[in-house]
């Protein structure tokens, strides 16, 4: 099978949208999402995507931006965390337009001011969502694909329990937009499972943490990544409404304690900080802070160049669809 070959099997209306080979993207990645690790993604066929709202202000995600194009000619985008504490974004938006970016995500909060901002524009719009109104919600606004994460995710997740092998067969039933599965996929296995619920590509973030162009990363979050088990994730934040999974540690015990005994936001705030999520993942300090990570971590073994990690899912789902004779 030639390169041509390769490249029309893997066209779906993700794909398609997106401008590029394979319908992998990677996630937003709060604080690790950088001009390294988007460019080697977007190299090796995928999507790449840079954090905007962890940087400190538009400047730094120009420079980002700057950095990726010199590391890459293909497509990469622009993830926006707008629900981070109520962070305003405009400014962030502006300057990602500015930079003729073609791809935005958001995750958080509510899309529509973010549309009204895109009005007129070209960029696709992709929405994170983790139940199937918050799609339905999306579509009606305007999203181009929604992004959909079941309860294995890492990060935020639905306040539901609902896990990926449900959620994408509800969402692709409700929505006539393109669907990506997200939450618990880490390789070619896991790609060809989205694709057969209905999905048209997939969306990973633990598990592109644990690879080399992810230069932000500890070396001890990485190694936690990939010794640890599904077992040594944990949820936390569900008494405040924002259940999210995180590597379990004594910093999450203690949080998840407070929570039994009913504290309130400002009584966990330096827990759940970014300051705190830092600790860990920049500083490593793994017992003083918290990281976020989805059962996918059970399925890390390895930490590769982004683009192996690529080209040996498409080779797994590639055999897997010449045993299905497909």
């Amino acid at each position: 099978m030639d390169k041509g070959e390769v490249f029309l099997l893997w066209q779906t209306r993700v794909s398609k949208l997106l401008n590029i080979e394979y319908p992998i993207i990677q996630g937003g990645l709060a604080y690790l999402a950088y001009a390294e690790l988007a460019a080697a993604v977007s190299n090796a066929g995928g999507l790449g995507q840079i954090t905007a709202m962890s940087l400190d202000n538009p400047n730094e995600l120009v420079s980002e931006i700057h950095k990726a194009k010199q590391l890459t000619d293909k497509p990469f985008g622009v993830n926006f965390a707008i629900g981070q504490h109520g962070r305003p974004f405009e400014h962030f938006v502006e300057a990602a337009l500015k930079e003729n970016i073609e791809v935005m995500s958001i995750t958080g909060g509510n899309p529509a001011p973010f549309f009204k901002m895109l009005e007129g524009t070209n960029v696709k719009k992709l929405v994170l969502v983790a139940a199937r109104r918050q799609a339905e919600k999306a579509e009606q606004l305007g999203a181009d694909a929604v992004m959909v994460v079941g309860q294995e995710g890492g990060g935020h997740l639905g306040k539901s329990d609902t896990g990926t092998m449900v959620l994408i067969p509800q969402v692709v039933n409700s929505v006539s937009i393109p669907v990506i599965a997200s939450g618990g996929i880490g390789d070619g296995r896991g790609l060809m499972a989205a694709l057969a619920l209905g999905a048209e590509g997939i969306e990973m973030g633990t598990r592109f943490i644990a690879t080399k162009e992810c230069v932000h990363a500890h070396p001890l979050y990485k190694k936690a990544l990939i010794e640890g088990t599904e077992n040594d994730t944990i949820v936390i934040k569900r008494s405040l409404g924002a259940p999210a999974r995180a590597i379990a540690n004594s910093w999450t015990s203690r949080l998840i304690e407070l929570e039994k005994q009913g504290a309130v936001y400002e009584d966990v705030r330096d827990y759940i900080s970014g300051t705190a999520n830092k600790n860990y993942i920049y500083d490593g300090n793994v017992e003083n802070g918290f990281a976020w990570a989805g059962q996918v971590m059970g399925l890390i073994q390895d930490e590769p160049a982004a683009g192996d990690l690529i080209r040996a899912i498409i080779s797994q789902a590639e055999e897997i669809r010449r045993n299905w004779a497909l």
